[in-house]
């Protein structure tokens, strides 16, 4: 007898990715970066895309991924599986950030380190202010499409304020409510089935 699993995966929302938008997961998207994660995409063109999964928090502080980092009380997330031997951030500090590229409303994309690091030596920065990330999620021209094409991701709009939130693995579930109540089946759904 077959069961037919149609009901847990995505149908699409007619949502086309672009910067400033994110991607949540479908449920049963393998992986230990992409498993029931959330991407907000930075990035978006023929060329590709670039995001940072919000909802994957590492457990040591910025200071350890750089030691001549000032002491500042930031999380810092799991950004993507491309370099993640570097440190990347979004952040709402607008042009008081050399090099920062706009994404959407008072959200910017990263911008001169050094300066950073001195604006954050002085307490002109709040950890509010910044997200940090270790790697970030690339897709090459055409990729994202083609996996939107076989369900993996559901692209929508998000707050600012859901960016720059701290968030958990388990926001995944917030996320997935905000979509609509066509994808409420997700909630109460197992990450692997074949384990109940």
């Amino acid at each position: 007898m077959n069961e037919n699993l149609d009901i847990f995966k995505i149908k699409s929302n007619n949502i086309a990715p672009q910067k400033g938008r994110v991607l949540i997961a479908e449920p049963f998207l393998a992986g230990n970066y992409f498993n029931r994660s959330v991407v907000f995409l930075v990035a978006y063109s023929k060329k590709g895309a670039v995001g940072f999964i919000l909802n994957k928090k590492v457990d040591f502080p910025v200071q350890e991924a750089f030691p001549d980092f000032p002491d500042f009380n930031a999380d810092v997330y799991l950004g993507g599986p491309v370099s993640t031997d570097s440190v990347y951030f979004i952040h709402k500090l607008g042009d008081k950030l050399p090099g920062s590229i706009h994404v959407t409303g008072d959200l910017y994309w990263g911008g001169d380190f050094e300066v950073l690091k001195r604006d954050i030596r002085s307490g002109k920065i709040n950890s509010s202010d910044i997200r940090f990330f270790l790697g970030y999620s690339g897709w090459d021209a055409g990729q994202l499409e083609d996996e939107l094409k076989e369900d993996s991701w559901l692209v929508t709009d998000v707050e600012q304020n859901d960016v720059m939130r701290d968030l958990s693995e388990s926001s995944w579930f917030d996320f997935v409510k905000k979509a609509g109540t066509r994808y409420s089946v997700w909630e109460n759904f197992p990450e692997n089935p074949a384990l109940n």
